[in-house]
């Protein structure tokens, strides 16, 4: 059983909390110490972006952490290396990579790489279901598990195709357009249904999620968890209390009036 599997039967009813962070920020010091911290604040699943000077899916606070980590000289091996150090402090949370397609592709065997280091799911923002195919076969190949993307507006056909891909869980963008605080999201319990009748792996909502109301709604549309990234990330840039942060969105997914 895969660690995203095993996480999702171990929560049951309770919703998963991923907490999202970019590697390398501001430095890898302290990268590693922010993994553990919103572990420690009860993330169930861990998301790691690698740095990358054109990150098209990402908002402003993002892009500032993925600048601020290249500025700092950090690499892809880097990125690589913090994985494989919390692999080893933490054999059972699922460790997820969010990046882009010329990051990959820059790297021959970046997918078997990246399932040494311990990483368990790999979501390619920037390629589309109609491209996912070959990705999605490599990643299977080298023992990691793909993840896709699906939106409201995205047509049956494609969430069928999203739906024979995907495999750790599925990517529900809440909103149009990029990452970031600027606007909460509209949770469409419509698109969970119909990712249930298409057969997908266990919903996800992510973009948005930044205040404890947020879960709440994302979770009962009956989606299986929610992904909080530039919440956390802006907390970083501030150095505010990440794992406090954290410790106050988890504790909604254990309503289960909520969860179910």
């Amino acid at each position: 059983m895969s660690r995203y599997a095993a996480m999702f039967e171990r929560l049951n009813s309770e919703g998963a909390f991923g907490a999202f962070l970019m590697l390398g920020d501001p430095d890898l010091e302290t990268s590693a110490r922010l993994l553990d911290a919103v572990i420690e604040g009860g993330a169930d699943m861990v998301e790691v972006g690698i740095p990358f000077s054109d990150p098209v899916a990402d908002g402003p606070v993002i892009q500032a952490a993925a600048q601020r980590a290249l500025k700092a000289g950090v690499r892809v091996g880097d990125c690589l290396d913090l994985i494989e150090s919390l692999r080893a402090r933490n054999s059972s949370v699922p460790i997820g990579i969010l990046t882009y397609a010329n990051i990959v592709a820059a790297r021959p065997g970046f997918m078997s790489d990246a399932a040494e280091a311990g990483a368990d799911s790999l979501l390619i923002a920037d390629v589309p279901a109609f491209e996912a195919e070959p990705f999605a076969r490599e990643m299977q190949q080298a023992g990691i598990e793909p993840v896709l993307i699906a939106a409201a507006n995205t047509p049956d056909e494609t969430l069928r195709s999203i739906a024979s891909l995907s495999k750790a869980y599925t990517y529900c963008v809440s909103r149009v357009g990029i990452t970031g605080t600027h606007a909460g999201g509209q949770f469409d319990a419509q698109l969970i249904d119909r990712l249930k009748d298409a057969g997908a792996a266990s919903p996800v909502f992510g973009f948005g999620i930044s205040k404890p109301e947020h879960v709440g709604a994302a979770l009962a549309t009956g989606a299986k968890g929610v992904i909080c990234g530039s919440a956390i990330v802006d907390l970083v840039s501030r150095r505010e209390d990440v794992r406090g942060f954290v410790q106050s969105l988890k504790a909604v997914t254990r309503n289960d009036s909520v969860a179910e």
